[in-house]
């Protein structure tokens, strides 16, 4: 067990591990981790395997798996957002002006909370 002296200091992080971690990417890593999420919901609402949704979608069952272990890093937003479709799932992309007051934001906001 560690002495009081021993402790490190630790930051809570926000919602956004991506910008957390300063990755210059992170508005898109973040929409399409949130994109995966509703992909693996959707799979588990449909009760399919990962055969079927490589079937449906005709992307190899292994990319499948990688997707559903949460391996974004191979998938665009834009094929994300087709699988959902696939899956029976609407994607809505709300564009508005930012307030003056902030910097720009990129969010993915989905009916069931993510």
């Amino acid at each position: 067990m560690a002495t009081e002296t021993e402790e490190k200091m630790i930051d809570r992080g926000n919602s956004d591990v991506f910008h957390d971690l300063g990755l210059p990417d992170a508005d898109e890593l973040l929409a399409k981790a949130k994109l995966a999420r509703a992909i693996s919901e959707a799979v588990r609402a449909r009760k399919i395997s990962q055969s079927q949704l490589a079937r449906l979608t005709g992307i190899d069952q292994p990319k499948i798996s990688l997707l559903m272990r949460g391996r974004i890093s191979g998938f665009s937003s834009d094929r994300l957002m087709n699988i959902l479709t696939k899956l029976d799932q609407d994607v809505v992309i709300f564009i508005r002006p930012k307030p003056d007051n902030r910097a720009a934001i990129v969010s993915v906001d989905m009916a069931h909370g993510l």
